[in-house]
């Protein structure tokens, strides 16, 4: 499961929006405070902000416990039907295979009824297997939206809180040459405060399995990136 998550513009979006929603609200509780990179104070009581920082936005949603937990029972949902697929594959590569070998002591009739076989299931698996895809990454998708749109504002208070300017993503499919982040030393990244905040918020538990680095899942072999999230205001909970 390799889904290429949400680029700046849809965090900016989200952000935004959360943005919004803090200051009509008084937002939430307040994050730790980061580390001032310069060694100043100031710059982490400066209500207006000074410091630039990044976030892993990606890497945040998959090494979040909800994140983890998530992509693994999608993982696990998965399965079977990617069990299905292999044992097309290999039905075809053992027709191919008797192609081969045996081609040549086949009639031209055999032959051409084997190969017209070859060529059916051949279509029929890239087309199973391209709905398979859309489907896991429709599912991936869904996922990354639904918790991207709670950590926002997690994102939104720790940076009011921390004196930050500004927040640039700098998830892998941001990266240069491909993305705007040209370079960054990852002095000032949020992105594991940002995920122990959403883990407390979330409530839950950490997975039985090692602590993951942050790494995307590989399940579904899904490489587009989700629509983006719609950039509505919260509704605030009692």
């Amino acid at each position: 499961m390799k889904p290429t998550l949400v680029r700046s513009l849809t965090l900016a979006a989200l952000l935004f929006s959360a943005s919004a929603f803090a200051q009509t609200s008084g937002g939430s509780a307040a994050l730790p405070s980061a580390p001032s990179a310069a060694g100043d104070p100031a710059a982490i009581t400066n209500p207006g902000g000074t410091k630039i920082g990044t976030i892993n936005v990606e890497g945040a949603i998959f090494a979040s416990n909800e994140g983890q937990r998530d992509f693994d029972v999608l993982s696990k949902k998965l399965e079977p039907k990617q069990n299905e697929l292999k044992a097309k594959s290999d039905e075809i590569d053992g027709m191919k295979k008797q192609l081969n070998t045996q081609g040549d002591k086949l009639n031209d009739d055999t032959k051409a009824n084997l190969m017209k076989q070859i060529e059916t299931k051949q279509k029929a698996l890239e087309r199973d297997a391209q709905d398979a895809q859309d489907d896991a990454r429709s599912q991936e998708n869904e996922i990354a939206q639904r918790i991207l749109q709670k950590m926002a504002p997690l994102i939104v208070d720790y940076a009011r809180n921390n004196g930050f300017a500004l927040i640039v993503d700098a998830s892998a499919n941001n990266q240069w040459p491909n993305g705007p982040v040209v370079w960054t030393s990852g002095a000032l990244d949020i992105t594991k405060p940002v995920v122990d905040a959403y883990n407390v918020k979330s409530g839950v538990a950490p997975s039985a399995k090692p602590a993951a680095t942050g790494a995307r899942p590989a399940a579904s072999g899904a490489t587009a990136k989700p629509a983006a999230p719609a950039a509505t205001k919260p509704t605030p909970t009692n």
